[in-house]
This record gives structure tokens, C-alpha cells and sequence, in this order.
């Protein structure tokens, strides 16, 4: 048993799970400047190539962590190659009521029904220009080299916008992607929370194509504006709930519309297999179940996707990655990057260095 497992089942575990959130994350950025010297030192991994981006290891913060774009470096120096902010929505919201977020730790997982509250895009947009790493290199790219990690930035539908008018959710979303753009190394739809009701709807390729196609042009027009001669990477990332034909309609979405990648997985609204007691869960109730159960079906989808689009789209795998092995299955089974979330929760500050110490990349 590490240090950290003994603090986080005698008292991280004790307190209420957005409470020990908050207070960790303070913590985090509280104590950056000593760990981006422990990163001088030590280094983060070897670099990897994907989305035309070099990130400078294989491994990110899933989206979720930090929704409003408050502590980028500092996880970048507790050894994250990159880091996905938000959930960002058009317009800001509180999320669901409280409480809404809960650990099963005996299937070391958690469950989430936050309902994407952030700050907003604007907000966000005006925090990430004052962060001031928005030089660009001659490409025309970003030059974050030295400055902290890849920036993703994932955005999502504002809840009060109805899922079934096409145009008012093409226009939420564009709004997010025309004001964070010029700030992201690339940039996630996400269409696959189970928070947000009707969201995933949205991942039917009827309304998905034209949403995807309408973020690209805002994307691109709003990389223009902002001197930006190198194209912003679009990506999607989807759930692990969805039917495996539905994957590969994804994938096949994916390569005809010219995307640059897929995040395989969202959390689940399964309960299958769950080790916690079936009073527990009913008491948890509604939300997105990530960690631990996560692993087996995140690693199919990944599986699935990369038989169905070969070398043609970055693959970037997430879903009940804890161990080492379980990370090089992910890259062995055709993922490009990795990220993580809910076994930063139950592993520590250490765990990120742990994972890309030792896999293996190409």
C-alpha cells in the first residue's frame, strides 16, 4: 500500500467526493512552481506524434478534470503530456444540483451527473488568452514547446438548447468553437455525456454530420482570424454505450468528412458487473460510470475503430486505463495517445509518471 492509498482511504475517501475534488485541485496549483522544477529534472516520457501535433508523452487528463481552464501547467508538471479543458458549453451553467458526484470504491470507479458546468466560452476564451502561450510557430500552429502541455479543449451542448433544433445546437456549438479555437492545440465535440439530456442523440450520424461539418468551417474561419495558417485538429469523442455497428457508422463518418480523430471513451450508464452493492448503486442513482468497469468495453470500441480506419485518424484511448499494462493493451490495440481521470482520483500524483515510464510507444 502507497502513501497515497493510505491517505485517500483514511481521508481523501472520508470527504464528500466534489469537496476533496476542489481541494485537491487548489492544492495542485498551489504547489505548480515546485512541480514544474521536479519536471525540469526528471522529464515527462518520450514524445509522440499524433493529431500533427508533438506532445511530449503519450498521456493527458481526460476532459472532466478541469472544466473551466484554471490549472493547465500544473498538470502538466505532475507529468500529463496534454490536457483536454472543459466540457466548455456556449454559455455558462451551474450543472446539476449537488450532490453529483460519487465514488464505488470497491469497483474503483466513480460516478459522475455534473451536467457540464463550466464558466462559459467566453470566459474560458478570455482566461486561456490571458495565459499568454498563444505565439505562433511558423507553421502557424501553436508554439508550446517548453511552455506546457498540448492544449485540447473539448465543448459540448449548453443543457437549456434543445437536441432536436438542429440549428440552435449547430449555433451553441459554434459559438464555443469560434471563441476557443484560436487557443487550442485541437479541439473535441462532445456528443456522448450521459448529463445532458438529449446529447447523445446527437450521436446518430444523421445529426452528427452536419454538426461535425459545421464546427469544422467555424473552426476554420475562426483559425483564420486569428492568424492561424495551420488547421485546428477536429476530433469526436463518443460513448462506449453505443451498438458496435453504430462505432464503425462513426468511424466511417469520421474518414468521409475528414475528421483527425476519435476519443474512445465517454462514461458509461451501464451497471453491469459492478462489484458494489446493488443498494449502493441505487442510492448513487443516474450518471456516467468511469474507471475500472470501463476497461474491457473501452478497449474493444478501440479495437473496433482501429480495424475500421487504419492509420487514417489519430485513436486516443480513455476508459478504465490504471495499470501499466492495462495502458500498453490501449496502445496495442491502435491508440495513438492515452488519457486518464478516474485512476489519477484513486492512484495519486504519481500515477501519470508511472504510466509513461513504462509503456512502450512506437
Amino acid at each position: 500500500m502507497t502513501p497515497y492509498s493510505l491517505l485517500f482511504d483514511h481521508g481523501l475517501a472520508r470527504i464528500d467526493p466534489e469537496v476533496a475534488h476542489h481541494l485537491g485541485f487548489r492544492g495542485l496549483r498551489v504547489a505548480a512552481p515546485v512541480l514544474k522544477g521536479v519536471d525540469r529534472i526528471v522529464g515527462t516520457g518520450t514524445p509522440v506524434q499524433a493529431l500533427g501535433l508533438t506532445f511530449p508523452n503519450v498521456l493527458g487528463m481526460a476532459a472532466g478534470f478541469d472544466k473551466n481552464a484554471v490549472g493547465i501547467d500544473a498538470l502538466g508538471a505532475l507529468g500529463f503530456g496534454h490536457v483536454e479543458i472543459g466540457t466548455v458549453t456556449g454559455e455558462g451553467q451551474p450543472g446539476n444540483p449537488t450532490p453529483r458526484l460519487f465514488r464505488l470504491t470497491d469497483d474503483r470507479a466513480v460516478v459522475n451527473r455534473m451536467g457540464f458546468n463550466n464558466d462559459g466560452a467566453e470566459v474560458v476564451a478570455a482566461r486561456l488568452a490571458a495565459r499568454g502561450l498563444d505565439k505562433l510557430d511558423r507553421r502557424g500552429g501553436l508554439d508550446r514547446r517548453g511552455k506546457g502541455p498540448v492544449l485540447g479543449v473539448n465543448i459540448g451542448k449548453t443543457k437549456v438548447v434543445p437536441d432536436d433544433d438542429q440549428a440552435a445546437v449547430e449555433a451553441d456549438y459554434e459559438k464555443s468553437a469560434r471563441l476557443l479555437t484560436p487557443h487550442a492545440d485541437y479541439l473535441v465535440v462532445n456528443v456522448s455525456s450521459p448529463n445532458t439530456p438529449g446529447l447523445r442523440n446527437l450521436q446518430s450520424v444523421e445529426k452528427l454530420r452536419p454538426l461535425l461539418e459545421h464546427v469544422r468551417r467555424t473552426a476554420d474561419e475562426a483559425a483564420d482570424l486569428a492568424g492561424r495558417s495551420a488547421r485546428v485538429p477536429l476530433v469526436v469523442k463518443i460513448a462506449p454505450d453505443l451498438a458496435d455497428e453504430d462505432v464503425l457508422a462513426v468511424a466511417d463518418l469520421a474518414l468521409a468528412i475528414g475528421l483527425d480523430g476519435i476519443i474512445a471513451t465517454n462514461t458509461t450508464i451501464s451497471r453491469d458487473g459492478l462489484r458494489s452493492t446493488a443498494a449502493k448503486i441505487e442510492e448513487i442513482g443516474a450518471g456516467g460510470l468511469s474507471g475500472r468497469p470501463l476497461t474491457a468495453r473501452s478497449l474493444a470500441v478501440l479495437r473496433m475503430l482501429k480495424q475500421r480506419v487504419g492509420d487514417d485518424l489519430t485513436l486516443i484511448g480513455v476508459g478504465g486505463i490504471t495499470t501499466v499494462q492495462e495502458a500498453q493493451d490501449r496502445l496495442d490495440a491502435g491508440a495513438d495517445l492515452l488519457q486518464g481521470y478516474t485512476a489519477f482520483i484513486y492512484e495519486g500524483p504519481l500515477w501519470p509518471r508511472r504510466i509513461v515510464r513504462g509503456v512502450r510507444t512506437a
